[in-house]
Order: structure tokens, then sequence, then C-alpha cells
């Protein structure tokens, strides 16, 4: 197996397992019958975004699940825990895409200033 396939498949457990939590976490908010379907889209999405390579946005989300549930725990007590997780997931998948497209955007810009634009328009790297 290489490298880059058991990188894949990594993600797309971690998407499962992050995204299959906050499915559950939200399916429990929304009532006991729709649970299992919750967890089920759930899985089924953390499993795409882990196929398309969204570790960053996945572990955004984790980071936001545990501080959600965390604060909600501090702040209203154990029985708002979920609350405060599914509300953490929310805004740290927010945060994850926003933090994604600024890293991008930044690193366009520097691979941009590395390459200089000749008088007979080939691109040439800046020494």
């Amino acid at each position: 197996m290489s490298q880059t396939s058991f990188r894949k498949i990594v993600d797309m457990l971690l998407g499962a397992l992050v995204m299959g939590t906050v499915g559950a976490l939200l399916g429990l908010l929304m009532g006991r019958e729709v649970l299992p379907i919750a967890v089920g889209i759930g899985l089924v999405m953390g499993t795409v975004v882990g196929l398309f390579g969204g570790r960053r946005f996945l572990i955004s989300i984790l980071i936001g699940t545990i501080l959600g549930g965390l604060l909600a725990w501090l702040l209203a007590g154990a029985e708002k825990i979920s609350v405060g997780a599914g509300a953490g997931a929310a805004m740290g998948g927010f945060l994850g895409v926003q933090y994604s497209m600024l890293m991008d955007v930044w690193a366009e810009r520097k691979q941009g200033a590395a390459q200089i634009q000749t008088p007979s328009g080939e691109n040439r790297e800046a020494s």
C-alpha cells in the first residue's frame, strides 16, 4: 500500500469519525427518531470530505466540537454539552474553511511573487 493511499484511508476514517459524531450530536438535538439518519448522513459526508483531502477542515471541526462541549459544560452544566458541541462543530467548520482559504491565497501570493514575467512574456524564477 502506498503512502498516498494510506493517508487517504486515514483521512476518510477521520472524516467518518468526526462527522459521524457531529451527526450523532445533532440527531440527539432533533430527537431519537432522527438519530440514525443524522449519523448516517454524517458518516457519508465525513467519508467524502476525507476522500477529497479535507484534513484541516475535519480537524477544525473536531477542535470546535471539543471546545464547544467544554464551554457549554462549564457555563450551563452537563445537560447542555451536546448543544455546545454541535454549535462548536459548526463554528469550527466555518473557521476551518476560512483558514484554509486564507492559506491558499497566501500560498498563491507567495508563489506569484517568486515569479517574474520577462519582456517576451515568459515566466522565470526570481533570483
